[in-house]
């Protein structure tokens, strides 16, 4: 064995293990202290069923629920393994295709809505995973899921406002709904609950 390989076999060997098992570990375990729920991936539950994740959509076709972005994954939608926009560009035929498609079947299901329809319920987010709707696209729909559902409008509505998280930190990002906590809410008062 050469002088010099030695040392860079033990370095290599030193390094590897601090920075792929040592630094790895302690970060895992600092974010389960101080973050449990979000290093658990932030799991939702409908009593002690888990439903999914407040960080991924999922599809809601069901017009007695709200629907969130189209998603842009290739094996299967909102696939968590495979996270991808479609890559699209507004002037691509196929995409105008797929939108033009989206509204007709928007307006099929709700035939008296004539307001525009968002374009965030007809258009994939970057990375074909994204949970949240604007309030807008949530408020769009609830006149079809207040009548599928027997409810006052109103009070689907009152969800919805209850739902509408503001900017992270008052200034980055936009107000958002999350689908997936909007449609459990639902559950919860079609069955009496609060």
């Amino acid at each position: 064995m050469t002088p010099r390989l030695r040392p860079a076999l033990v370095l290599f060997t030193l390094f590897s293990a601090l920075t792929g098992l040592a630094y790895p570990a302690a970060i895992t375990a600092v974010a389960r202290l101080l973050f449990p729920a979000q290093a658990q991936g932030s799991l939702l539950r409908d009593g002690a069923r888990v439903v999914g994740s407040a960080l991924i959509g999922q599809p809601f076709g069901d017009p007695s629920r709200f629907w969130g972005r189209p998603s842009a994954t290739l094996r299967f939608a909102y696939d968590a393994t495979a996270s991808s926009g479609s890559n699209l560009g507004p002037t691509n035929p196929a995409l105008r295709e797929a939108v033009a498609a989206r509204i007709a079947a928007l307006r099929a299901l709700d035939p008296g809505n004539d307001a525009p329809v968002p374009v965030d319920l007809v258009t994939a987010s970057g990375s074909g995973l994204d949970p949240h709707i604007s309030p807008a696209a949530a408020l769009y729909q609830a006149g079809r899921v207040a009548r599928a559902r027997g409810l006052e409008v109103s009070a689907v509505r009152a969800l919805v406002a209850r739902r509408t998280e503001a900017r992270s930190l008052g200034v980055l990002g936009e107000p958002r709904v999350n689908v997936l906590l909007l449609n459990l809410d639902l559950e919860r008062i079609t069955r009496g609950g609060t």
